[in-house]
C-alpha cells in the first residue's frame, strides 16, 4: 500500500485549498510496475538489488519537496506554466489506451529541464550510471578527452534510457496487453530487455536478413521474436497489423518528449561526472534524439558548454534538415549494416527544433575516420564499439574540431553492438588505412635460398609476416622464377616506409599493392 502525504493533510477552508490547487500541480502516482522496479532494483550484472549512486540535489532547482516513501519519489512543482506548455505527465494521459499504436509525435513539446530530471529519478534503478573517464587518447590528439562509456549498459546502448522511461510511462492497461516493435537495431533490443524486466509482453518483428546473433540476443532478453519479410518495411507493416488485431502497442523510435527526456539523462550524468566541461560531442545523423535531449540538459546547467554533433559525410541528414528547416526525406543510406541507427532518416521536427536551437555545431566525417576511431578505441580503451559509438571520436581523428585543442571535452560512446564478422572486417580495413598492414609482390629465383634471403630482409626490418604465397603458373616471367606475394604488419607509417625502401634497394622490381 502506498502512503501519500499531500497538501490537504490538515483541515482548512475550501478557499485556501483552491488557492493552493491553482499553484501546486501534483504529478501522477507511479504505476505498479514502477514500484516493483524502484523498490529493490532489478538484477543487473550479477548484483541483486544494487542501486546506482543517488542523483545530486542541485538538479532540483525547480522542485520544492521530495518524500521518499517505500523507495518512491513524490514531487511537487512550484512553477506557474502557461496554458500551451503541458507537463509531461499530462501529455501521457492524453494517449488513448485502446489505440493499437502509440502516437507520441502528436504530443511533441519541447522538453524542459524538469522533464529530464523527472526521467532521471524514475529510471535510476533500471539503468547503469556508466563511467565518464579520462582517456589515454588525450595525449594523442592534444585534447583532455573524457569518454562516457554508455556501451556498458546491459544491452550495450544508450537507448535503454529513453526506452525504460517510455515503458514505465505507459498506462497499466496497455502494459498488461503488451507492446510490439519492428526493428533490428538498439531500440528493439532495449525494448525487449526492459519490457521483459517490467513483465510487459513484448514482440519483436525482424526481417529475414537480420543477423542470427541479433535474433538470438533479443530472444535471450525475453522477447518473442518473429522473422518476417525481406526488408524493414515488410516487418513494420506486419507489426502494425499484429498490433491492430491483438491490441498490442506498436512502438517505434520517435522524438516524443518522453523518449527524449529519457535520453537526456545522459547529459545530466556527464555534467555531474566531469567538472568544468568545455564541450561535449554526440553522434548525430537522422536519429538525433540523444543529441537533442542531452543538449537540453547541458545548456540548462551551463549555457557556455559547446554541444557538437557528428554525422557521416556520405548522408548528412541532419545538416540538410537544419538547412531546409524541416526533416529531410530523400536522403538514403546504402550502408545501414555499418552505420546502424546513425544512418536513419530524420524522424521528427521536435528533435530538429531542439538541435537547431541548442546545438552549436554539426560536423561530418568520412567512413575511413570512423574505422580508425573504432581501432583507436579498441587499442587504447579496450572498447569494442560500432560505428555509432565511434563516430564522436572520429571528429577528433579527422581534425574537424581544431578549436578544441587544450580544452576539456566529453565524448559519448553510446553503442557497442557490432557483429563479430563486421568487427573483423572493420579492424582489418582500419589497419590497412593506417599502412600498418601492407602487401607487396616480387619475382625471385625459384629456389629455397632466395626465399630465405627475402625472409631475412623482413626479419631484419622487424616486419611481421601475416601471409606469404608463391605463384609459378600464372606468371609472365621466366620459367624458373616464382612470384612471391607477402602480407606484412608494421608498427606505423614510418616503419612501413623504411621497409619499403629496404625492399626496393634489394629488389628494384618489387610492386606494392596500394589500398
Amino acid at each position: 500500500m502506498l502512503l501519500t502525504r499531500g497538501p490537504c493533510s490538515k483541515p482548512r477552508s475550501c478557499s485556501a485549498a483552491q488557492r493552493d490547487d491553482s499553484k501546486v500541480k501534483k504529478r501522477d502516482a507511479p504505476a505498479l510496475c514502477d514500484l516493483r522496479l524502484c523498490k529493490d532494483g532489478p538484477i543487473r550484472n550479477g548484483h541483486i538489488g544494487q542501486r546506482p549512486p543517488p542523483i545530486n540535489p542541485e538538479r532540483l532547482k525547480d522542485f520544492v519537496e521530495e518524500d521518499y516513501l517505500n523507495g518512491d519519489v513524490k514531487t511537487w512543482e512550484m512553477k506557474i506554466v502557461s496554458r500551451n506548455e503541458e507537463l509531461l505527465g499530462d501529455a501521457l494521459s492524453l494517449v488513448p489506451q485502446s489505440s493499437s499504436r502509440i502516437s507520441l509525435s502528436s504530443h511533441n513539446k519541447l522538453i524542459r529541464f524538469e522533464d529530464i530530471s523527472a526521467a532521471a529519478f524514475k529510471i535510476q534503478s533500471g539503468v547503469q550510471k556508466t563511467p565518464c573517464m579520462y582517456s589515454r587518447l588525450s595525449k594523442l590528439y592534444g585534447v583532455d578527452i573524457y569518454l562516457k562509456k554508455e556501451f556498458l549498459q546491459y544491452t550495450g546502448s544508450v537507448k535503454e534510457r529513453g526506452v525504460l522511461y517510455l515503458l514505465t510511462s505507459l498506462p497499466q492497461d496497455q502494459q498488461r496487453k503488451g507492446v510490439i516493435v519492428a526493428s533490428d537495431g538498439n531500440f528493439s533490443m532495449a525494448v525487449a530487455y526492459h519490457a521483459s524486466e517490467l513483465r510487459i509482453p513484448v514482440f519483436v518483428i525482424m526481417s529475414t536478413s537480420t543477423s542470427p546473433a541479433r535474433v538470438k540476443t533479443c530472444r535471450e532478453y525475453g522477447a518473442m521474436v518473429i522473422s518476417y519479410g525481406t526488408t524493414a518495411k515488410d516487418s513494420q507493416m506486419h507489426a502494425r497489423r499484429l498490433a491492430q488485431e491483438n491490441g498490442y502497442l506498436y512502438l517505434e523510435e520517435e522524438d516524443s518528449a518522453v523518449y527524449l527526456s529519457g535520453l537526456g539523462t545522459m547529459g545530466l550524468e556527464m555534467y555531474e561526472q566531469v567538472p568544468k566541461l568545455d564541450a561535449v560531442i554526440f553522434p548525430a545523423g537522422g536519429h538525433c534524439g540523444l543529441l537533442a535531449g542531452s543538449a537540453a540538459a547541458l545548456k540548462h546547467l551551463n549555457p557556455r558548454i559547446s554541444v557538437i554533433g557528428v554525422e557521416s559525410e556520405s548522408f548528412p541528414v541532419l545538416q540538410q534538415s537544419l538547412k531546409a528547416g524541416h526533416p529531410a526525406e530523400d536522403q538514403a543510406c546504402n550502408n545501414h549494416h555499418f552505420y546502424g541507427d546513425v544512418s536513419g532518416l530524420c524522424f521528427g521536427s521536435n528533435s530538429l527544433q531542439l538541435t537547431g536551437k541548442l546545438v552549436d555545431k554539426v560536423v561530418a566525417v568520412s567512413e575511413e575516420d570512423v574505422l580508425i576511431s573504432m581501432l583507436r578505441l579498441l587499442e587504447y580503451e579496450r572498447a569494442t564499439v560500432d560505428a555509432e559509438g565511434a563516430i564522436g571520436l572520429a571528429a577528433l581523428v579527422a581534425g574537424k574540431l581544431p578549436e578544441l585543442k587544450g580544452k576539456r571535452v566529453a565524448i559519448a560512446i553510446c553503442s557497442g553492438n557490432v557483429d563479430l564478422h563486421l568487427l573483423q572486417r572493420c579492424i582489418a580495413r582500419a589497419l590497412t588505412l593506417e599502412s600498418r598492414v601492407c602487401r607487396f609482390s616480387l619475382v625471385i629465383s625459384d629456389s629455397p635460398a632466395d626465399v630465405s634471403k627475402l625472409l631475412e630482409v623482413l626479419a631484419r626490418e622487424e616486419a611481421r609476416v601475416l601471409d606469404i604465397r608463391q605463384e609459378r603458373t600464372f606468371v609472365t616471367s621466366e620459367l624458373f622464377t616464382v612470384e612471391v606475394t607477402c602480407t606484412v604488419e608494421t608498427r606505423d607509417k614510418i616503419h612501413t616506409a623504411q621497409l619499403r625502401n629496404a625492399l626496393l634497394e634489394r629488389y628494384p622490381t618489387a610492386a606494392w599493392t596500394e589500398r
